[in-house]
């Protein structure tokens, strides 16, 4: 299907993606079929993540609530969580990042 003469197609920022190159830098996508196959394995990611960062943090308050957990431990749930966090909060600037814009006149409203 074709648009009608004189209408811009409007390009959606690129998205980024919840894992990150081999060189350890951050990938993205872009794309304007939030079906496509990468798409659909990007939020699946980030849903996997998501849950994993809830079951870690679940584990890692038993540890903490003990006092008597050993130093290792503590430690090991110390790193865990701090790698959920990082995805949590890449997950977070992906879908930020991908919000509408408000209208100036919107922003009053708020």
């Amino acid at each position: 299907m074709e648009r009608p003469t004189g209408q811009a197609r409007i390009t959606p920022p690129p998205r980024l993606l919840p894992w990150l190159s081999a060189e350890g830098n951050p990938c993205y996508l872009v794309t304007d079929d939030d079906g496509s196959y990468l798409s659909r394995l990007a939020d699946d990611l980030e849903a996997v993540q998501l849950a994993t960062a809830t079951d870690v943090l679940g584990l890692a308050r038993e540890v903490l609530d003990d006092p008597a957990s050993p130093h290792t431990e503590v430690r090991f749930a110390g790193i865990r969580l701090a790698e959920c966090l990082s995805d949590a909060l890449r997950v977070a600037e992906s879908r930020g990042m991908r919000l509408p814009a408000l209208d100036s006149g919107d922003a009053g409203d708020a």
